[in-house]
C-alpha cells in the first residue's frame, strides 16, 4: 500500500480595511494611551466600540474615554502561545470590563504566577506598547492592578481624549486603515491517490485515476469519481502534452510569495492534458501573455527542483479543434 504524503503548509495574506469613524477613533485613542468606547440610546457603555447599537440597531457615534483599568469577568488559560500571538509565554485570554464600560473587552493577561493566580474578578490594567500605531496591539497585554476601590475611575491618562481633538471638533491624525495579516498553520495530507500524483511528478510523469464506471480519467485523481460516486484506483498515465481550455491573465504582482517572483502580466491556464477528462491548472509561459489562446497545444517545462512543471510552453503543433476540449472547459 502506498504511504499517505502529509506536509506542513502556511496560507497567508494582509487583509487590508478601511476604518469608519467610531472604529478609526477607537484606534487613534489607543495610539496616544487612550481608550474610548461609544455611548448607545440607553447610556450604555460599548468597548470595543462599534458603529451600530446591536440590541436596536440604532446608529451610534458619541464618543466616551474609560478607564484602563479594569476587572476580569471571564478568561481561559494558553498554556502553548503560538506565533503572532501578543505573549510568548503562558498567559491567560481573558475578558475585561474597563471601568466605565458595560461591556468586555478580549485581549491577553500576563500572569507570571500560572493559572491559579488569575479568577474572575480579578483587577487589571493595560499594559502599553512601547512602540504604537493605531492597533489593538498598541495594548502589550493586560497585568495584574491592586486597586484599592474597583468602582473608581483612577487612571493616569484619563483626559487624554481631548489632547486628540483639534479645533474642528475632529481627531488630528486619525488612523483611517489597518493591515491585519491572516495565517493559517495547518498540516496537510493528500490522501492516497493524490500521494501516487505526487509521486508520479517527481519522475516527471502525470498519473490519473479511472472511474470504473463512467471510464473517465481524472487528474490530479481524487480517489473517487465525482459524477458517479464510485472509488478509483485504476491508474492511467496522461500526457504529457495537453490544450488550454481556458486562461486569465494575471496583473497584480504576487509579492508576498518568495518562490513566485513572475514580472506582471502573465498567464494561468485550465489545461486538459492528453488522455485526462478533467483540466488542471498551470502557468504558461515561453510565449507573450497576449498570445495566449484557448485551443494552444503545451507541454510541461520541469521545476529544476523537480517535483512539478514549473510553467507550459508551447509545443508548436497546430491549435486543438475545439469540439476536443469543449467538455473539458
Amino acid at each position: 500500500m502506498t504511504e499517505v504524503l502529509k506536509a506542513p503548509l502556511v496560507v497567508e495574506f494582509p487583509f487590508t480595511r478601511s476604518l469608519g469613524p467610531v472604529q478609526s477613533a477607537f484606534l487613534t485613542g489607543l495610539r496616544e494611551r487612550v481608550v474610548l468606547g461609544v455611548r448607545t440610546g440607553d447610556g450604555r457603555v460599548l468597548v470595543p466600540p462599534v458603529e451600530y447599537d446591536p440590541v436596536t440597531s440604532e446608529e451610534i457615534g458619541e464618543l466616551v474615554e474609560v478607564a484602563t483599568t479594569g476587572t476580569v469577568t471571564t478568561w481561559a488559560w494558553n498554556h502553548e502561545p503560538r506565533r503572532g500571538q501578543p505573549l510568548d509565554t503562558p498567559f491567560a485570554w481573558v475578558l475585561v470590563r474597563l471601568d466605565g464600560a458595560d461591556t468586555a473587552l478580549l485581549h491577553a493577561l500576563d500572569a507570571p504566577g500560572g493559572p491559579d493566580s488569575v479568577r474572575t474578578g480579578t483587577r487589571v490594567r493595560v499594559r502599553w506598547a512601547e512602540e504604537r500605531s493605531g492597533a489593538i496591539t498598541d495594548i502589550a497585554c493586560f497585568e495584574p492592578y491592586e486597586s484599592p476601590n474597583p468602582h473608581e475611575l483612577r487612571d493616569p491618562y484619563i483626559g487624554g481624549a481631548a489632547a486628540l481633538v483639534g479645533s474642528d471638533g475632529r481627531f488630528e491624525d486619525p488612523v483611517t486603515g489597518i493591515v491585519a495579516p491572516a495565517r493559517l498553520d495547518y498540516t496537510y495530507s493528500p490522501g492516497r491517490a493524490q500521494s501516487a500524483y505526487i509521486r508520479s511528478l517527481a519522475d516527471r510523469r502525470v498519473v490519473g485515476e479511472r472511474c470504473p464506471s463512467c471510464r473517465k480519467v481524472y487528474v490530479p485523481p481524487r480517489g473517487a469519481c465525482p459524477t458517479c460516486g464510485v472509488a478509483t484506483s485504476e491508474q492511467v498515465e496522461v500526457g504529457p502534452r495537453g490544450t488550454v481550455t481556458t486562461y486569465c491573465i494575471v496583473n497584480i504582482k504576487a509579492t508576498h510569495t518568495a518562490n513566485l517572483d513572475i514580472e506582471v502580466p502573465y498567464v494561468y491556464a485550465h489545461i486538459a492534458l492528453d488522455g485526462a477528462d478533467l483540466a488542471l491548472h498551470g502557468r504558461i509561459g515561453g510565449i507573450p501573455y497576449d498570445q495566449v489562446r484557448m485551443g494552444l497545444r503545451v507541454e510541461p517545462v520541469w521545476s529544476e527542483a523537480g517535483g512539478h512543471p514549473d510553467h507550459y510552453r508551447p509545443t508548436g503543433e497546430p491549435d486543438a479543434d475545439y469540439e476536443t476540449y469543449k467538455e473539458l472547459l
